[in-house]
């Protein structure tokens, strides 16, 4: 019998999902269906490609050598396909984009109705992670990171910087003052990162140097989180340009210490695995982004 493109989807799917349970949710079909597909394609190969445990499943070497080729395959299969498109100017497919939460909200969601309007065929997932494994181990086309990945198996192309702003609220400041010097700093309420030691020095230029340790009153983990306490008044934030810029436009964050700004941006980068050839709806998604950013 003849290996087709359903039993490469198949497999393929089974190992992105990690279970058989999973693998049938996005196929739609049933786990004991999915099971039979895969016997079906391991007696046509004569081997195994998976050994299953009741906890997990792990490919064989003959199963990873398969997997690669697999995803050659349907790769050129979509590249074909997507070719016709093109010279119809009409990208289409599933574009599965993941990025943190905040990203989404601030960046992508605003401008959704017009990429949709014109690439009406390319069928949009959001996933929010801040997670950049998920690129190789899920079904996710693209990731938006802050920072460049310490993969070697992943490809980042920046798409723009973002300078990094100190910001508090009118009804903040109309509270408890407005700091002009960064030694300053030191008397207010700060609101810092509950995760990252490096997010604990603020880029300030000050008698020190340029990056001012601070200690925070309130720490939060999530940059929304972060932001949404100095929209109501509870502190001093770090934030990123591009997710206060409609908050400092209307007036409901302003921005603090100017004048010792130390100028440092953070990198907002497109990830993909290094030999991953861009589809259409992709490299798309990508020229949209950036005209945005």
């Amino acid at each position: 019998m003849e290996i087709n493109s359903d039993d490469l989807k198949t497999f393929i799917t089974v190992i992105d999902s990690g279970t058989l349970s999973a693998a049938s949710v996005h196929l739609g079909q049933t786990t004991s269906g999915v099971s039979r597909a895969l016997a079906r394609l391991e007696d046509k190969l004569a081997t195994s490609l998976l050994t299953r445990t009741t906890r997990r499943m792990e490919l064989t070497e003959e199963g990873q050598l398969f997997l690669e080729q697999a995803r050659a395959i349907l790769g050129a299969m979509e590249e074909a396909e997507e070719s016709i498109r093109i010279r119809q100017q009409r990208p289409a497919g599933r574009l599965c984009l993941s990025a943190d939460s905040a990203f989404l909200l601030h960046c992508v969601l605003p401008h959704l109705a017009e990429f949709r309007s014109r690439y009406p065929d390319i069928r949009l997932e959001l996933n929010s992670s801040d997670q950049a494994t998920e690129v190789l181990e899920q079904r996710t086309d693209l990731a938006i990171r802050i920072g460049l990945p310490d993969d070697a198996s992943q490809h980042a192309e920046v798409l723009a910087s973002s300078p990094l702003l100190v910001l508090a609220s009118p009804d903040y400041l109309q509270a408890y003052g407005t700091p002009h010097t960064p030694e300053q700093l030191s008397a207010h309420t700060l609101i810092g990162d509950v995760q990252s030691a490096a997010e604990q020095h603020w880029p300030l230029r000050h008698l020190g140097g340029n990056s001012l340790p601070i200690v925070p009153a309130i720490a939060a983990s999530s940059v929304e989180t972060r932001r949404q306490l100095a929209l109501r008044g509870q502190g001093i934030a770090c934030l990123a340009e591009y997710l206060s810029t409609a908050d400092v436009a209307a007036g409901r964050l302003v921005p603090l210490l100017r004048d010792a700004d130390a100028g440092q941006t953070q990198q907002i980068c497109a990830v993909y695995l290094r030999n991953t050839r861009l589809a259409q709806r992709i490299q798309c998604f990508l020229e949209f982004l950036r005209e945005k950013l």
